[in-house]
């Protein structure tokens, strides 16, 4: 199965969401889940990760990591050339590098070119960048432009954006 997550910062708690299904190319999901989180670290520059990081956790606990063959989360692996962990990276070390970990950004963190690619899908001109950890980055490309749907963001990440920031 592969799991996409999100996390969404309100006014005094935090949502987690994910998505589940068993192939990149599906049209929907096979389950949704999401939880609230009221304890939630305060944002640190440069140390997204701890506030990020216990959230992803948080919604890991609801499924059994033995079936789960790969996670997307939205953000970066690595942040630079020289592979400066970002909050893929920490969750890749967290799950005991048992599951790769695949980074969808919508936004270019920096002008690396090394860890990260960038896809364009449908008639987009706007890249999403890839990042991954535990499989290589070409796959971990190839698999996010495989996904269901004719626009730049994939269909079930859409849907996870959209679940995300529902109250």
């Amino acid at each position: 199965m592969i799991i996409a997550i999100d996390v969404h910062y309100k006014a005094n708690y935090a949502k987690s969401v994910a998505v589940l299904f068993p192939f990149f190319e599906d049209e929907t999901p096979l389950k949704i889940e999401s939880i609230q989180i009221n304890e939630v670290a305060d944002y640190e520059p440069g140390q997204f990760y701890k506030r990020e990081l216990p959230c992803i956790l948080a919604i890991l606990n609801e499924f059994s990591l033995a079936d789960i063959s790969t996670i997307i989360i939205d953000g970066y692996v690595f942040l630079d050339e020289a592979g400066k962990w970002g909050l893929g990276a920490y969750l890749y070390d967290a799950l005991e590098e048992k599951i790769p970990i695949i980074g969808v950004a919508k936004s270019a963190f920096r002008p690396e070119r090394t860890n990260v690619q960038a896809i364009y899908r449908g008639e987009s001109t706007k890249a999403l960048y890839v990042t991954s950890i535990g499989m290589p980055l070409s796959e971990a490309s190839e698999a996010i432009k495989s996904m269901y749907g004719s626009y730049r963001m994939p269909d079930l990440l859409r849907i996870l954006d959209q679940e995300t920031k529902q109250d």
